[in-house]
């Protein structure tokens, strides 16, 4: 049974989520054990099962502001057990250090928020406005019945946010070093040329699929996307794969395939991005007597968010604990902060994720607990003086 008392250490609750083995979709108990802990502290807690996945929303109050914390209780898989120093759902403690999957990546985090929270009610006894948590078990996997379709649910029930912390690990090499304002867009593009198979000897009578697929991707690689953008480091585009399938020397093909990816700034949007390579392949399929077929899908548009009060809050509440002012960045991959930021302003922070997905994920203990006393500095700025 939780306790109150036991909230105000992040660690117990820690090794409870990790050891519920939730690799996406399986939830595993790590939304009972959670829910557990948040109505403990007076939460009131619903499900949201979409698909497979099984997602949670809890909240506490019913006045503004409202801060809300979203993370994610699924993980990726272990990979192989015998390489793991402590099993990876043991969620070990060994010289100061807790071991397991999820322990980054982002289990730990939602631990030291909840204990923040406990460690917030003793110090004021009570509170101005509201918290709520917005927890999803498919952050990892596909992303379709995870936060996004959460977050409209919500939303079409009236709840309302002002700000949200994503608990995701965006610090490096050190607690305090950054704090995510906004994220890259994400497009993946997957090219299929379609020619007409034969003998290399007479390629009049085929039409080989592989020149036009180069000649495409040539062009796509070509342009500069842009020199970056502020707060954004320059867009890139990455060719990930390039497939015939053909094992013969003296067989044209009659299919050649490409994936890429696109990780870009403000500088674009998705549909611009889509619009430009459609126009580069119907270039590249001028003199083709094939087909030239695209699957393209934007997973996330770039989006900075906006500095106000609550950024030099937690800028400020990192500062006190760490001595270190964070970085303001947008670096790394994308996260659940795009399906979050048009319903509310929205920032990151979390936990080191250098060991994030790897065999032997770990985190130090006294990271787990300088996170949770910059949790409570946070709540306690935010609640007690919100807007101030």
């Amino acid at each position: 049974m939780t306790s109150v008392e036991t909230l105000h250490d992040p660690i117990p609750l820690a090794r409870d989520l990790i050891r519920a083995p939730s690799v996406t979709p399986a939830d595993a108990g790590a939304l009972d054990v959670l829910q557990a802990a948040l109505e403990s502290l007076g939460f009131t807690c619903r499900r949201y099962p979409f698909g497979e996945v099984d997602n949670l929303y809890a909240r506490r109050g019913t006045a503004r502001p409202v801060l809300a914390f979203a993370g994610h209780t699924d993980v990726v898989p272990p990979g192989r057990e015998a390489a793991w120093t402590h099993p990876a759902f043991a969620a070990e403690v060994d010289d100061g250090t807790l071991w397991g999957r999820g322990a980054a990546d982002m289990k730990g985090a939602i631990a030291a928020f909840t204990a923040a929270i406990a460690r917030f009610d003793s110090q004021t006894g009570g509170q101005a406005g509201s918290i709520a948590f917005i927890i999803t078990g498919d952050e990892e996997g596909p992303a379709i019945h995870g936060t996004k379709p959460l977050m409209e649910a919500l939303h079409a029930e009236g709840e309302h946010f002002d700000h949200v912390i994503v608990g995701e690990p965006t610090n490096p090499r050190q607690i305090g070093d950054t704090i995510k304002v906004g994220r890259r867009g994400s497009l993946n593009g997957v090219i299929t040329v379609t020619g007409l198979q034969g003998h290399v000897a007479y390629p009049d009578k085929a039409a080989n699929p592989i020149p036009p697929l180069l000649d495409l991707l040539t062009r796509l690689q070509a342009r500069t996307l842009d020199d970056g953008a502020p707060h954004f480091q320059a867009s890139n585009l990455e060719v990930t794969s390039i497939d015939v399938d053909n094992h013969a020397h003296n067989v044209i093909p009659e299919t050649a395939t490409a994936k890429f990816n696109i990780r870009f700034n403000t500088a674009h949007t998705g549909d611009d991005l889509k619009r430009w390579i459609e126009t580069e392949a119907r270039a590249s399929g001028l003199e083709f007597t094939g087909r030239i077929a695209l699957d393209l899908k934007v997973t996330g548009e770039a989006f900075l968010s906006t500095p106000d009060w609550f950024t030099d809050l937690l800028s400020d509440a990192v500062e006190a604990e760490t001595g270190n002012r964070p970085a303001r960045t947008t670096g790394g991959g994308t996260s659940d902060a795009r399906f979050i930021k048009n319903y509310a302003a929205v920032c990151e922070f979390g936990l080191v994720g250098a060991t994030m997905h790897q065999v032997d994920e770990r985190v130090p203990v006294s990271d787990v607990e300088t996170l949770t006393r910059i949790y409570t500095r946070v709540l306690s700025g935010y609640l007690r003086g919100a807007g101030a």
